[in-house]
């Protein structure tokens, strides 16, 4: 008998024996014996490895596995211990990351990566990166591989949260973006589809692949790397700009020659929309990348009819100075306008902060941070904090050697960060604190991994009070609903007056929230909105939990109708307040959830009209 079976069996046995949950340390000693007595000196027995195996079992070898007599409770428990990376899925749901084909930008930064591999600012390296270029940048084929991966690990993938990147998503062809988004939701429509069987699903990742090898496209990275190698010397010596030669690199040949089908309708993304509204993987969100200098009306416009629910986007600081001495091309009040015609739209705003950058000092980074985290035309939903590195295609390299910037020490860089951290109000969330940068490519600057628990572990030491999000999340921690309570944050932006609701333990962990806006009636303010005047808006809904199969009960606190309270009493407030109605800015899977709730299909978003409204 296989050694990988007989540990296994093993530990379906101890589980199907006691109730109480066996411990990592429990499973590794395991582990260890296991491959002790294969007498081969090699680490076959892994953790990695033992749910892959159950669960190709379980898919191609029915009769084995049925011999197994795993039972739905066991399963899960199972697949609960032999999760790997579970934080991947603790905040309720699956995140995959997806790439955009390489395309010019509409800006220079300064301290902007030019790898004419990638699409601005990334880098071949970081791992997104590695698996976009592996599937040709194609959505389809790129969602398909990164559902395979989770579901390999244990983790739940029925509720998938999409992010886009790719440099500034409206630099695109619009065309283009509506096929990207299509396949998006195509792949999540189809894997798991019950007309659609592994095999299909493999024959259409095969068929789908051949496209782009016909075309002569290659995916490796050696031969991407050669390929590239000419055109990516011509941008570090400065004979090319970057926009020129990615113009050259995939304007021509295979590239060229795929543009023909990479575009799609909207009425084709929508009918994919309305297949995922009942499909086994729904779309929970839509996110996308932008400049604050491409915020308009008609573009978000069209974001919300993809499906798009928060948009990313690159402010790196508000000091017209700095931003000026580093090629961003746009001011304060660009980024201010940016901020408030998004919400105006319901979107939650996830903005790129960076510490360190050219012409900045410490002083001036944590008063920049403050006025992000505290005044009313900013005040973002979600925060990318990070340093600046220097990588070595950028022209940051220059004004490096000749001395006029240079990165502060790791003891200044931490102080500054935990300060930033410290200013951070209770209803924004930092969600990292380091880009996914190979250390090789880092020239100059920060090349610790473990930037942010170095930091957190600063701010313990000194006893601080920290109010941001994702340091409260109860993650993957059990929660009883009758030991929270639901506090209300209030704070005004311009344009709207916002409600931050949020389930919180007696510790102020946080096991739910909700974000309304309650929108100025000015003139002003109503020609901007996208609704009907005196209507409120809710943008967002989060319950923390380790994902669940839709319609059962998961890990922490969802399906435990904390969302619902949430929501009536958003509702609640809103009609206090004198509103007719609240919309919701829903993500395509997740508008039979607000139908349930009383909303009903209203153009761009759900409405649901409020007692006494006419």
């Amino acid at each position: 008998m296989p050694t990988m079976e007989e540990a296994l069996l093993e530990i379906i046995a101890a589980l199907k024996a006691s109730d109480s949950e066996p411990s990592q340390q429990w499973l590794d000693k395991l582990l260890r014996r296991h491959n002790r007595a294969a007498h081969d000196g090699r680490r076959t027995v892994a953790k990695r490895r033992l749910l892959p195996f159950y669960l190709k079992a379980k898919a191609s070898d029915p009769e084995r596995w049925r011999a197994w007599a795993v039972d739905e409770a066991t399963e899960e428990r199972l697949v609960r211990l032999l999760r790997a990376k579970p934080r991947r899925t603790a905040s309720g749901v699956a995140t995959i990351t997806v790439l955009t084909k390489p395309h010019p930008c509409s800006s220079a930064c300064t301290y902007c990566p030019n790898d004419v591999r990638m699409p601005k600012s990334y880098l071949a390296d970081e791992p997104a990166c590695q698996r976009a270029e592996r599937n040709f940048f194609d959505p389809y084929l790129q969602v398909m591989a990164r559902l395979s991966a989770l579901q390999a690990m244990g983790h739940g993938t029925d509720k998938v949260e999409l992010i886009v990147l790719g440099g500034t998503w409206s630099d695109y062809d619009p065309a283009y973006q509506a096929w990207f988004v299509a396949e998006l939701f195509r792949a999540l429509n189809e894997a798991g589809s019950p007309g659609m069987g592994s095999a299909a699903v493999a024959q259409a990742v095969a068929e789908r692949e051949g496209r782009y090898v016909q075309a002569g496209i290659a995916c490796e990275r050696e031969a991407r790397a050669a390929e590239a190698a000419p055109l990516q010397h011509a941008v570090d010596a400065g004979a090319l700009t970057y926009n020129q030669a990615v113009a050259q690199a995939y304007g021509e040949g295979g590239w060229k020659a795929v543009v023909a089908w990479q575009r799609a309708t909207l009425a084709e993304v929508e009918a994919q929309h309305r297949a995922n509204e009942q499909a086994a993987h729904r779309c929970v969100g839509l996110v996308v990348e932008t400049r604050p200098d491409l915020v308009a009306p008609e573009a978000l416009a069209l974001m919300r009819r993809l499906g798009c629910t928060k948009v990313q986007m690159g402010i790196q600081s508000l000091d017209d100075a700095v931003l000026a001495r580093n090629g961003r091309g746009i001011g304060c009040a660009t980024v201010a306008r940016a901020f408030r015609c998004l919400r105006a739209y319901g979107f939650k705003v996830h903005v790129h902060f960076m510490v360190n950058l050219m012409g900045a000092t410490p002083a001036t980074d944590r008063a920049d941070y403050a006025r992000l985290a505290s005044e009313a035309p900013f005040q973002p939903d979600e925060v990318k904090l990070y340093p600046c590195v220097l990588v070595g295609s950028s022209r940051l390299m220059a004004a490096h050697q000749a001395g006029e910037w240079a990165p502060y020490a790791t003891d200044e860089l931490t102080a500054v960060l935990a300060d930033d951290v410290r200013a951070t109000p209770a209803f924004t969330r930092i969600s990292r604190m380091i880009r996914d940068i190979s250390a090789h490519d880092i020239v100059a600057g920060n090349k610790r991994t473990n930037l942010r628990q170095a930091v957190e572990e600063r701010l313990t030491a000194e006893g601080a009070a920290v109010h941001e999000i994702r340091h409260r999340e109860i993650a993957t921690s059990a929660v009883e609903p009758g030991q929270l309570r639901l506090d209300e944050v209030a704070y005004v932006t311009v344009g709207t007056a916002e409600r931050f609701l949020q389930w919180v333990t007696a510790e102020g962990r946080i096991a739910g929230f909700l974000r309304l806006s309650l929108p100025e009636r000015s003139l002003e303010q109503q020609a901007l909105q996208p609704t009907a005047p005196n209507e409120a808006m809710i943008r967002e809904v989060h319950v923390y939990g380790i994902a669940a199969r839709l319609g059962h009960s998961g890990e922490g606190a969802q399906h435990q109708g904390l969302g619902r309270q949430l929501v009536e009493r958003a509702c609640a407030i809103a009609a206090a307040e004198g509103y007719g109605a609240v919309n919701v800015i829903s993500a395509v899977g997740t508008r039979e959830y607000y139908r349930r709730l009383g909303f009903q299909d209203a153009g761009l978003y759900q409405r649901r009209p409020l007692p006494g409204a006419g």
